[in-house]
């Protein structure tokens, strides 16, 4: 059996940004499953694993474009400092991520990088934009997904949903 559409794959990794640096891991004791084909994970991440039996190691990179996209000044925004008088002083301060919503009501979250009497700077671009992700592990294991789980789009049960 290999991975491909329609397939819950677990697996193990570690992954690493410029310089080395861990900034995520599945381990064998807390391992990552997900439905392959489901368009949960990044499309890039899914097609370096296209194929893979249970037992084999993977080590594959992908660049800022192919994983969480460029950083983009353009999602770097200034508020007036009024639209948060209802937020406790605390939760405002520099690097604290505050979730917002847009103009159509789906949320996003939101980094402070500056704070002044009168703004509030929140960047909004994800966390690992403009960053070269380095996966390296294992295949653990993968099935094929149950009906509710394809029509779903997500997995049940260990690792997964449940309702």
């Amino acid at each position: 059996m290999t991975i491909e559409n329609n397939k819950v794959v677990t697996i193990t990794y570690k992954l690493t940004v410029g310089g080395g640096q861990t900034v995520d891991e599945a381990t064998s004791e807390n391992p990552f499953n997900y439905l392959h084909g489901s368009q949960s994970v990044l499309p890039a991440f899914e097609a370096s694993l296209q194929g893979l039996k249970a037992g084999e190691v993977f080590d594959f990179t992908l660049t800022a474009a192919n994983g969480y996209g460029e950083y983009d000044e353009e999602f770097v925004h200034q508020f007036d400092r009024k639209m948060f008088s209802d937020v406790p002083v605390d939760m405002l301060e520099v690097g604290r991520v505050l979730p917002m919503q847009d103009q159509f009501g789906s949320p996003m979250d939101g980094e402070i990088v500056e704070i002044t009497e009168e703004f509030v700077m929140l960047d909004f671009n994800h966390p690992l934009a403009g960053e070269e992700l380095r996966f390296v592990g294992k295949v653990l294991d993968m099935r094929d997904a149950t009906n509710e789980e394809t029509s779903h789009g997500h997995i049940h049960g260990a690792g997964g949903v449940t309702h």
